[in-house]
């Protein structure tokens, strides 16, 4: 894609959702750390009603830690994984209490250390509780960047390095959400919006969607 066409496309996604952010509630960075944990392979919507109910009874790692893994299971058993994802979480607090004060890092070595935090689980903390200038490149990201043209690549890492190096500075802090939630809501794997895609004529996807007669 053109630099030209790169800029017209973020401009738009601008003007239609001018200080986008992510769907999962939280509000602190710790809140956010679990509520990205939990979202593997689960919904925002699943995450946000599990922690609706979790975050007023334990919403610091103090607290998830005191209620357990078993505690935190009774919580997050709606989710998928939720076995796995509270093993997870119980030790992610434990290492935030005795390493970092009880304070999510602000440093993606330390926050990929935890576990059940990858790369992209940092880089969605680092964005958005932290305001680094990353993109964390999920389905929706890796499927955008390569229908439109973006920033085609085979994996997840080529993607994020090729994003990394073709949006303009001024998009690159919200970078993230507009592709996110223009892969959520409109680039949609099994049959995209193109006839309502405001970047239909910037994108390079050859077998775009037709409205419905």
């Amino acid at each position: 894609m053109k630099r030209a066409d790169v800029e017209e496309l973020f401009r738009r996604l601008r003007e239609l959702d001018p200080k986008p952010t992510t769907e999962l509630e939280y509000d602190t960075p710790f809140q956010l750390l679990i509520a990205v944990i939990l979202s593997a392979q689960a919904t925002d919507v699943g995450v946000n009603k599990a922690t609706r109910k979790l975050y007023p009874k334990a919403g610091t790692p103090q607290a998830i830690l005191k209620l357990g893994e078993d505690g935190l299971k009774r919580y997050i058993n709606t989710i998928g994984l939720f076995n796995a994802k509270a093993k997870n979480v119980i030790a992610t607090c434990r290492i935030l209490i005795e390493q970092h004060d009880g304070e999510v890092p602000r440093d993606r070595a330390a926050l990929e250390a935890l576990p059940g935090v990858g790369r992209k689980t940092a880089n969605v903390v680092l964005n958005t509780a932290f305001g680094e200038p990353t993109i964390a490149v999920d389905t929706h990201i890796f499927r955008v960047s390569n229908r439109t043209g973006l920033a085609p690549g085979k994996t997840v890492h080529a993607v994020e390095q090729k994003l990394l190096k073709v949006v303009p500075k001024e998009f690159m802090q919200d970078a993230h959400h507009w592709l996110i939630l223009h892969g959520r809501y409109v680039c949609k794997a099994r049959k995209p919006d193109c006839p309502h895609c405001v970047l239909a004529d910037l994108c390079r996807f050859k077998s775009k969607t037709k409205a419905d007669a």
